[in-house]
């Protein structure tokens, strides 16, 4: 049986006890998502595709410990009616203290009934395929990849299917339970898409719609992810 958390801090290739005094994962980067680029199953998702500067503050953590404290600052920030381009960034401290709702963890179910945290994965996966670049040859790769990866049967399958359907963006949105989920959804869904890029713009914008996602909240979201 799948333990949900557990493939959540894999899949991201985080640290499943960062924020809660342990020690952090070797990385080379800045901010949560390039952070997250750095290993786990969302590394082969995104690996070829540049590196983008990830700013806000948040130290090379990764995993849903800072993709949390990343939402909730965020929201928090939104809140307060803060100027966006102004607006405090996430930082390491911020992981200790986070709304249990933005931990998928201590909020583990959806409206649906079903795993946040599978949630999450999904939603990071749907981002992925949103500009087309995983196609036939790609998947054999990364699922070549992900075979060598130290997950049990039933999480690597849960991967090989995620990656073989086409992706779901209104069932993925109808089991988010709460602005909470919604946000934390939209933003590593962010942290995966490149904005530049024309179909993945698109694809976050529509996200957010179907996440029924304040504008401003959006705009918080995207600033925790960019720093811009």
């Amino acid at each position: 049986m799948i333990d949900p958390n557990r493939f959540l801090e894999q899949f991201m290739g985080g640290n499943s006890g960062a924020g809660q005094g342990a020690q952090k994962p070797a990385s080379s980067g800045g901010g949560f998502a390039k952070g997250a680029v750095a290993g786990g199953v969302l590394g082969l998702l995104v690996g070829n595709k540049k590196v983008r500067k990830m700013g806000g503050g948040m130290l090379a953590y990764g995993g849903a410990a800072a993709a949390g404290a990343m939402a909730f600052k965020a929201y928090q920030n939104w809140q307060q009616g803060k100027q966006v381009t102004t607006a405090p960034v996430a930082t390491e401290n911020d992981m200790q203290h986070v709304d249990s709702r933005f931990l998928p963890q201590q909020t583990p179910r959806t409206a649906s009934g079903g795993s946040f945290s599978l949630t999450l994965i999904m939603a990071m996966i749907s981002a992925a395929k949103a500009d087309g670049h995983i196609d036939a040859k790609e998947q054999t790769h990364i699922f070549e990849q992900v075979e060598k990866m130290s997950l049990d049967a039933e999480s690597k399958g849960f991967v090989f299917d995620a990656l073989r359907q086409p992706a779901d963006m209104a069932q993925l949105a109808s089991g988010v339970q709460g602005i909470e989920q919604a946000a934390e959804v939209y933003l590593v869904s962010r942290s995966v898409l490149d904005v530049d890029h024309p179909a993945e713009r698109a694809y976050l914008q529509a996200l957010a719609h179907r996440l029924d996602l304040p504008a401003d909240l959006v705009a918080h979201l995207d600033h925790q992810v960019t720093g811009e």
